[in-house]
């Protein structure tokens, strides 16, 4: 037998969030309202902007609250008088405090872009590719008061090849995210009840927030480090190194098995096939780049702008 309406509240933010948000809108339950951060300036003219969950809501003609924390009485009173049945919170960016957790009949559910307990926090698709994981996945939680440390009602994983960038693993992802969303909707409005298995003590990682002070290649290190540090900082807040003296972003490269006794950073080869950088243990082959004020370009397309290292072989 179907349970009656669900009445969902959503709460999310960034783009990752959008296919969930629609996941809810085409699961037959009622979404009510949706929180997201307010809006921030972006762009090269700092205008105010709305969120990507924002623009997805407006669109669809569901209500939109904004409040800078829900740790206010008020904040809390607003969001009960929505009467939620379930909140989902999908990368939402605000902490939710015990209160707002009670307000739903069955509680808060959070997608979260990783295979609990590993990688909580805030970075999770850039650190498992950085860190040299073989896999990743969504996990759908029921959320409690601790950062990301509820019991997994569903999971779906995917595996991280070679080529992934964080932008790849990040669309997967959220396609993913979506998928479990949906499952777990559709079993909910079915009248079942998900088991909550609690996340296993042991593997406990936590994926603190990028910052750009880590996009500085070290060339003293080895290869295949920095070959993740590329991938997983793509799009941002992309790897920068230095070039013959001169600071790039650095878009694409991949580490080559190469023995040399060359200064870490140093130029070892230039070519068709990239640019080679001495590290601590193999080279660097950086094959995408910018400059400066620039657009990203290939290896070969900056070779031409700086002819002195064409002769580099």
């Amino acid at each position: 037998m179907n349970s009656p309406g669900l009445r969902l509240v959503f709460a999310g933010t960034p783009e990752f969030a959008v296919p969930c948000l629609e996941a809810c809108r085409t699961s037959g339950a009622e979404v009510v309202a949706v929180y997201t951060q307010p809006d921030r300036p972006a762009g090269r003219g700092r205008k105010l902007t709305p969120s990507p969950v924002k623009q997805a809501a407006l669109a669809a003609g569901i209500a939109v609250e904004q409040p800078e924390s829900l740790k206010s009485a008020e904040a809390q009173q607003a969001l009960a008088a929505y009467r939620p049945d379930l909140l989902v919170v999908v990368a939402y960016g605000l902490i939710l405090p015990r209160k707002v957790l009670a307000v739903p009949r069955l509680g808060c559910w959070n997608v979260h872009a990783s295979l609990l307990p590993r990688w909580r926090g805030a970075a999770p698709i850039q650190r498992a590719i950085f860190a040299g994981d073989s896999e990743s996945g969504v996990d759908l939680m029921q959320m409690e008061a601790g950062l990301d440390t509820g019991p997994v009602l569903l999971q779906r994983r995917t595996p991280i090849a070679r080529e992934d960038t964080g932008g790849s693993l990040h669309d997967r992802l959220a396609a993913l995210g979506a998928e479990v969303l949906t499952e777990g909707l559709r079993r909910t409005l079915s009248g079942e009840q998900l088991a909550a298995t609690p996340q296993p003590e042991d593997g406990v990682t936590y994926a603190h927030k990028l910052d750009k002070a880590e996009a500085k290649l070290d060339f003293s290190r080895p290869a295949s480090e920095l070959e993740r540090q590329v991938r997983a900082f793509d799009p941002w807040p992309v790897a920068e190194g230095e070039i013959a003296g001169e600071l790039l972003r650095i878009w694409a490269a991949h580490a080559i098995a190469i023995d040399h006794r060359a200064a870490p950073g140093s130029v070892l080869a230039t070519g068709r096939d990239g640019i080679d950088l001495a590290c601590g243990d193999g080279a660097l082959r950086v094959t995408a780049l910018q400059r400066a004020g620039g657009k990203r370009i290939g290896a070969v397309d900056y070779l031409n702008a700086r002819p002195e290292l064409r002769q580099l072989r």
